[in-house]
């Protein structure tokens, strides 16, 4: 028997290959599926299973891709309703695979459909737990994505709790447990960095498993939730209703544009200019009115979280080599409608003898400087809020950018803004947003609060969160 776990840190997400005696199960797999069918040739094995946990609505599964290519079976959990072939698990069976089996334990909660796989070894003892976003390390999933008519976040966490304590604790303490989402994953409120534990010790440290009431319970689980990405929904229903083929939105995303045909384009079309290089080339020279979002940082969640319309048409400047990567990871969130990439990229450009824009960007010493002449001068905080609450600039206003879209900040137009996040990332997709919509007197302060902090800026509070409303 081998469980090896396939973790994508941009995604915090974990897919899992599973193989016993010549068959292989996968589960919860990512779009791009050549890796599992690679690893099962080598292993001169065949493809039975693709065991999904529940429709997922952080990322777009590769479940149709790889059903096609390999004639194995997609499996979900009871109720799942799809628009396309698959086998609706009942609570309670089993699955053989090679020399061992895997059981479907209905675990409703997170969604209505949401399953855990019982992993029984050769020798039927039970030996993990696929608990796809039923239970994390340290954390259990938000009960807030299938709320219909009738049915409310409570009413799912109190799902949750009897699924946890019905089908989940039970089980040995030996028994292994292995999430689809690590720390970083905003399908909980506070995951761990640790990506698989043993049962006994979840028992032990997870608030979820350790609330001695339901009412409790939902309590722990409501308090401090905060709303979902917009682009979760979105992924759900593709996840339930299908999707394009990665190979063909590979394809299509492949074709090189000349910046000729890029200025027509943008003169004719709504299309958007993505630039995913880093944010330090981003700030010297891009095309004007494209936004930032760097292929180095936290890409996909940050696309989806930032990119409303999830069929927006997109041409990308990337670094020479890695536009594959950017269309990849683009599709691993839905965003399938990429046209082609900027040829030669902003060099080239601008060796066509078209303008280029750019973003001042200072470094925290300066910024030291101007703030000791001036505390008064406008300073945009784009951390989230509780990183906020916890340590700022005392004069600094807190701009999320998780919430950009939605934020009615008005910037001065004669004096300069000053932007920063934690570490120079956010801060610059922010200001490429806020440029794009016509506020061009920002100010980028490299290195973020973190590079403030170690010089020594001098106006910093501490303010406990639970103070402030």
């Amino acid at each position: 028997m081998k469980i090896e776990q396939l973790y994508t840190g941009c995604l915090s997400e974990a897919a899992y290959y599973i193989e016993s005696n010549g068959e292989v199960a996968i589960i919860d797999p990512l779009r791009e599926t050549q890796q599992y069918i690679d690893s099962a040739k080598k292993a001169n094995s065949k493809i039975k299973f693709i065991f999904e946990t529940h429709f997922h609505a952080d990322f777009v599964s590769g479940h149709l891709d790889l059903a096609k290519n390999t004639g194995a079976t997609i499996v979900y959990g009871p109720t799942a309703q799809t628009n396309f072939d698959c086998h609706v698990a009942k609570d309670g069976e089993i699955f053989e695979l090679g020399n061992i089996k895997l059981k479907v334990l209905h675990t409703p909660g997170h969604t209505l459909e949401s399953v855990t796989y019982l992993l029984l070894d050769e020798n039927n003892k039970e030996y993990a737990i696929f608990t796809g976003d039923t239970l994390f390390i340290g954390d259990v999933g938000r009960p807030d994505l299938a709320i219909k008519s009738g049915l409310t976040e409570a009413d799912l966490a109190a799902m949750l709790y009897d699924s946890l304590n019905d089908k989940i604790k039970p089980l040995p303490d030996s028994v292994m447990v292995y999430p689809a989402h690590g720390a970083g994953s905003a399908c909980g409120k506070n995951l761990s960095k640790e990506t698989f534990d043993t049962l006994g010790n979840q028992k032990k440290i997870n608030y979820g498993l350790l609330a001695t009431t339901k009412e409790l319970f939902i309590a722990q689980l409501l308090d401090g939730l905060k709303p979902p990405p917009q682009y979760f929904a979105k992924n759900a229903a593709m996840n339930k209703n299908g999707y394009e083929s990665f190979d063909s939105v590979l394809s299509k995303g492949l074709q090189p544009i000349e910046s000729d045909k890029l200025k027509s384009v943008l003169s004719s079309e709504d299309v958007l200019v993505l630039d995913t290089r880093s944010a330090a080339d981003f700030c010297i020279a891009h095309i004007p009115n494209s936004i930032f979002i760097g292929i180095d940082g936290g890409f996909a969640p940050w696309v989806g979280t930032l990119i409303t319309d999830i069929k927006q048409k997109i041409i990308i400047v990337a670094e020479a080599g890695r536009e594959a990567e950017v269309i990849t990871r683009l599709s691993r969130v839905g965003y399938d409608n990429t046209l082609g990439y900027v040829k030669g990229g902003v060099e080239a450009w601008i060796e066509a003898g078209f303008d280029a824009a750019s973003i001042e960007s200072i470094p925290a010493e300066k910024f030291q400087s101007i703030l000791a002449k001036d505390d008064t001068i406008p300073i945009v905080d784009v951390r989230k809020q509780t990183e906020f609450q916890s340590e700022h600039i005392i004069s600094a206003v807190n701009k999320p950018l998780d919430w950009i879209n939605e934020s009615d900040y008005e910037f001065e137009s004669s004096t300069p803004s000053y932007l920063h996040c934690q570490g120079g990332y956010r801060s610059v997709i922010a200001a490429s947003i806020w440029k794009k919509s016509g506020y061009n007197n920002l100010v980028n302060i490299e290195g973020g609060f973190k590079q403030l902090k170690e010089i020594g800026l001098p106006k910093t509070e501490y303010v406990c969160p639970n103070s402030l409303l």
